[in-house]
């Protein structure tokens, strides 16, 4: 085959360093959901939806065939962490957790996933950050020790 083609949707979900509520602030919030965006935009992996909670993140974003994951959420978490300590000194201890979770999504449940992500705040009215990602890693048949998830 000539080309490299790929299709690759991922559902990215990470929280602020001991899930401290930082993005509490409706503005500073909706202000870092749009920078990721445009870091995620710049990456050629564009997003299609951010979405979150005041300490945590959900991103629905395309792969590009010629970069891997770590890269991507390591480069969009130093730039955003860079970008709200310089955006005011109230968030000179802002930090995200060193790790992510990131689920892979077909093109048949894109809508489906980017309307679980809008709905962020309706069902964390009844179930935490940390149910939440259990519940994902679960779901997604991932094995993990309880001692390593949070930071």
């Amino acid at each position: 085959m000539a080309q490299s083609l790929a299709q690759v949707h991922l559902h990215l979900i990470f929280s602020t360093k001991n899930r401290v509520p930082h993005l509490a602030e409706s503005t500073v919030r909706n202000e870092m959901f749009a920078y990721l965006a445009s870091t995620f935009n710049g990456l050629n992996a564009p997003a299609h939806i951010i979405c979150g909670m005041p300490d945590h993140v959900h991103a629905l974003f395309s792969l590009p065939r010629d970069k891997d994951i770590a890269g991507i959420v390591a480069e969009v978490k130093r730039s955003s962490s860079i970008w709200v300590k310089k955006r005011d000194n109230a968030y000179k201890l802002f930090q995200w957790q060193s790790g992510y979770g990131v689920f892979s999504v077909s093109h048949s449940n894109l809508g489906r996933v980017a309307r679980y992500i809008r709905g962020q705040e309706e069902h964390h009215r009844t179930l935490s950050f940390q149910d939440e990602f259990r519940r994902f890693l679960k779901r997604h048949g991932v094995a993990f020790d309880e001692r390593y998830v949070w930071d």
